[in-house]
């Protein structure tokens, strides 16, 4: 795995797009958002099979954000690709819109599972893929989680789960962005998913090439080994001024700090 690189901002456009939403909806997480993106954008781009005009179409590929603070990359990424319209963007966290701090999978099309409250994500996805099995059906199933959240129980008994049931159509993708080691400095992740008997890959979670060739090495087989890809991040990656742990985790900017972040990444 390559150093991140920090050098080169990917994606500038969509993160332009989601300080705007944060600004304009007075709501969000604009660092975890970042940490996430350009997987989220590879994920869409290059990968998921999906129908935006039928987003429940029976052979897509399911995506869950289980780190549902993220929302506005996925948010952006569901505009792109034309789930969502103009509309649903501008409304973000107003009356009437459909897009809320948190993805709702009754409102919001092209979300499959309501997350937010952190843990929940992966034994989520367990259920559906257990489902499609008894359906003798074989969609991907990729979800993404925070290494935050792999502080949770239930995520280690999902994985547990996972890998005694061979849920091997199942890639999990950890944002190893460190924020866990603020509490927790001793924290070997790849090392615990190896340990779970886990399929593990480390890459540079802000390069697309490396994020493209992991997810090409998943043999999604539906009765082996799941997979995990752990991303190393950095929260708020792209505007230095917000990067780490700080202040900026749920912070709304105001008229002059909107302005530099915009021209951060101009």
């Amino acid at each position: 795995m390559t150093m991140l690189q920090r050098d080169h901002v990917p994606n500038k456009d969509l993160r332009r797009q989601i300080v705007d939403m944060c600004v304009s909806g007075q709501n969000g997480h604009i660092p975890s958002a970042f940490s996430i993106l350009d997987i989220i954008i590879v994920l869409y781009r290059d990968v998921l099979k999906f129908d935006a005009k039928d987003p429940l179409w029976d052979e897509r590929d399911y995506f869950i954000l289980s780190k549902g603070h993220g929302c506005l990359a996925l948010y952006v990424n569901l505009h792109r690709h034309h789930f969502i319209t103009d509309n649903d963007v501008r409304l973000f966290c107003k009356k009437g819109g459909i897009l809320g701090e948190h993805p709702d999978r009754t409102k919001v099309p092209g979300v499959e599972a309501s997350t937010g409250s952190l843990g929940h994500g992966l034994s989520f996805a367990l259920g559906i893929h257990l489902g499609l099995r008894i359906q003798n059906k074989r969609n991907r199933i990729f979800v993404l989680v925070g290494d935050g959240e792999c502080h949770e129980g239930t995520v280690w008994e999902a994985a547990n789960i996972a890998r005694n049931r061979k849920l091997g159509n199942l890639c999990v993708i950890v944002d190893w962005n460190q924020s866990a080691m603020q509490l927790m400095p001793f924290d070997d992740m790849p090392a615990k998913w190896a340990a779970f008997g886990w399929n593990v890959q480390v890459v540079d979670g802000h390069n697309e090439k490396e994020i493209q060739a992991a997810i090409a090495n998943v043999a999604f087989v539906n009765d082996g080994i799941p997979h995990v890809i752990v991303a190393k991040t950095i929260k708020g990656f792209g505007i230095p001024m917000i990067e780490g742990h700080g202040k900026w985790h749920h912070r709304i900017p105001d008229a002059n700090e909107h302005k530099q972040l915009m021209e951060a990444l101009a």
